[in-house]
């Protein structure tokens, strides 16, 4: 009987490696459930080359926008589990949506297997150069005056734009007005033309024109100063307690094998630990993750909780 029982130990296991071995079979698809030129779509577009080369099959990156990220979350987890399709996600629309949004589709701690966290994404907020405010004090201090009357842009209802927005009306006590878009590209074209005062969104996206001073970085995001712009300060040395780091992550349809889940996660981690791919990402504003796939699961739940009570307490709605 141990005999049989080792045999169907052994013949499992050779199966799964056959699997793996024989991954990818045909292109891969990276879905990006946002418009083409955002945060997201930039780290996928930089990954994709690196992964096609590793895996001799062709890796296309697929924007599916729409519905603040549910079009290309669902299109993903609803696509044949065999890791062909994978979602560059986010802390928005596998995190924080199904908080937002009444009728989610799918259900992302329940219908993805989690690959790696890709990146951390540093978050910086910017204003338009007609905003007389040149750091969080100053804007604090504006939108207590103004109540209301200040705007701030952000890729969609739930995603870290939105949420690092409502985070900040809420510890700091103002009124702004958000306006959301579909993706952050065009949330910056409207900022860059003065349609909006400001955003809070990823350096990836921000830094370029901050540098060319079509922008004005008032502050980063996270617990500590950027070294990528050492003179601009956090929010939190003047909003103690403030702090936001987004992440994009890599999942894929649950179901999909264990033995294919490994295979992409080591090649994924490869690719980031490559040199020249982890100094482009820093020099966007992004730092290099490649955890394992448990961690990842854990991270993703331990913000779905943390966001989840945000967007109770502060009433946030997907609009």
């Amino acid at each position: 009987m141990k005999r049989i029982a080792i045999v169907a130990l052994l013949a499992v296991a050779m199966s799964a490696s056959a699997l793996a071995q024989a991954f990818p079979a045909k292109p891969v698809r990276i879905v990006v459930a946002f418009p083409a030129g955002g945060g997201v779509d930039i780290v996928a577009r930089l990954l994709a080359p690196k992964l096609a080369e590793a895996w001799g099959q062709q890796v296309i990156v697929d924007n599916r926008a729409g519905a603040s990220g549910v079009i290309g979350t669902e299109f993903a987890a609803r696509s044949a589990p065999d890791g062909h399709t994978l979602l560059m996600g986010t802390l928005g629309n596998l995190a924080v949506n199904p908080h937002l949004i009444a009728k989610m589709p799918v259900d992302p701690l329940r219908d993805f297997a989690p690959v790696t966290q890709v990146v951390a994404v540093h978050f910086v907020l910017v204003a338009h150069p007609s905003l007389p405010a040149r750091n969080a004090a100053e804007l604090i201090a504006l939108a207590q005056s103004r109540p209301g009357k200040i705007n701030y842009s952000s890729s969609g209802p739930g995603g870290a734009p939105h949420l690092a927005g409502e985070l900040f009306k809420s510890m700091a006590k103002v009124n702004l007005v958000h306006v959301p878009y579909k993706g952050s590209a065009p949330s910056f074209q409207d900022l860059l033309g003065g349609q909006v005062s400001l955003t809070f969104d990823s350096l990836v996206q921000a830094l370029p024109y901050v540098r060319d001073k079509r922008l004005v970085a008032l502050a980063v995001l996270g617990a500590a100063r950027s070294p990528l712009l050492p003179d601009v300060p956090t929010v939190a040395e003047s909003l103690p307690g403030y702090e936001l780091t987004n992440w994009f992550g890599l999942v894929a349809p649950a179901g999909v094998p264990r033995a294919i889940i490994g295979k992409i996660h080591a090649d994924v981690v490869k690719v980031l630990q490559d040199a020249g791919v982890s100094e482009k990402l820093s020099a966007m504003g992004a730092t290099a993750i490649g955890n394992t796939p448990e961690q990842f699961g854990r991270a993703m739940r331990a913000d779905s909780e943390k966001w989840g009570r945000l967007v109770r307490e502060a009433n946030i709605r997907a609009e």
